[in-house]
């Protein structure tokens, strides 16, 4: 008798797409809530059930092979609709629920939303929620978040997006910084002075701004340089506070801080443009069904934003 070959459990399929998605057996891991040795255990199993290599591993990187991306592809939209499905009856049972993984910047995340979420948490106690504080702008289905809380222009046209308020970029230096070394009375000015950097991709950086509006807006642009960057817009509040230069920092990093004898405005007819975004998004990959815990915590959101921290 011919013995025919073990059918691979779903789940082992599943966990190719995972796989696919995340190119890295530690975020797949991270995602499904198992251990990087089972990851790689169960995909050498399907390896074997399916009788050619699935995926192709390097020092530096995961890919699926060629008949791996076929299986994953073509398999995909069924454990999407699954989910899907199961998390519409699962919300039937009223009580939000489950594991909720989010991203938010480092100092919005420290200020604003972390001193909120005792009181979500006792709120919806059976929801367990993981916030990953990062400046870096994560890939939500590559890495697994449920959800981002993000500065920016205009969000991404594949993700759904909640904006929790609008925001505004504010140009500050201490007392103490201008009486040493004068007040600009135009940005271009600011090419003189020390400049606190948020830290870019980019070797050069350029602030912009403009005062009035309409036809008869005036704009500038200056290069701008000086002895400290940083990914952080509170290390960089510090430091302006310190007296080390001149600061473009987002509202609510610099908001609860001005005063005569703290962060004092620099060129406040002027407006700073696009570069911290003016608005604030939860952002989450786009599906045709929102899970209640998703939308709890965003509900949560907009009444903590709906407070405002701005000027």
């Amino acid at each position: 008798m011919t013995k025919t070959a073990p059918s691979p459990e779903f789940a082992d399929l599943h966990l190719l797409t995972v796989l696919g998605e995340t190119r890295s057996y530690t975020q797949a891991a991270r995602r499904l809530g198992i251990s990087k040795a089972s990851v790689s255990t169960r995909i050498a199993d399907l390896e074997r059930a399916a009788g050619v290599p699935l995926v192709r591993r390097t020092t530096r990187s995961v890919a699926l092979t060629q008949a791996g991306q076929q299986l994953a592809d073509e398999t995909r939209a069924s454990f999407e609709r699954i989910a899907q499905s199961f998390a519409g009856i699962r919300d039937l049972a009223g009580h939000p629920r489950g594991l909720l993984p989010v991203t938010a910047p480092v100092a919005l995340g420290r200020q604003v939303v972390a001193p909120t979420l005792p009181a979500f948490l006792q709120q919806y106690p059976e929801i367990r929620l993981e916030l990953d504080l990062n400046d870096r702008l994560a890939n939500l289905p590559q890495e697994g978040f449920d959800l981002a809380i993000r500065h920016t222009q205009a969000p991404p046209e594949t993700h759904v997006a909640w904006q929790l308020c609008g925001s505004r970029s504010l140009l500050v230096a201490s007392a103490e910084y201008l009486r040493r070394h004068g007040r600009p009375t135009h940005p271009s000015e600011l090419s003189e002075h020390a400049c606190l950097l948020y830290l870019r991709d980019t070797a050069g950086q350029s602030w912009s701004f403009e005062r009035g509006s309409g036809r008869k807006a005036e704009r500038a642009v200056v290069a701008v340089d000086g002895p400290l960057r940083a990914n952080n817009s509170e290390v960089l509040r510090d430091a302006v506070l310190g007296g080390l230069g001149v600061g473009l920092l987002p509202d609510f990093s610099a908001t609860m801080h001005l005063g005569p004898r703290q962060l004092v405005p620099v060129l406040p007819e002027w407006r700073p443009l696009g570069f911290f975004g003016d608005s604030i998004y939860a952002i989450r990959p786009w599906a045709p069904q929102v899970p209640r815990a998703v939308q709890c915590f965003v509900d949560h959101l907009k009444a903590v934003f709906a407070q405002g921290f701005r000027v």
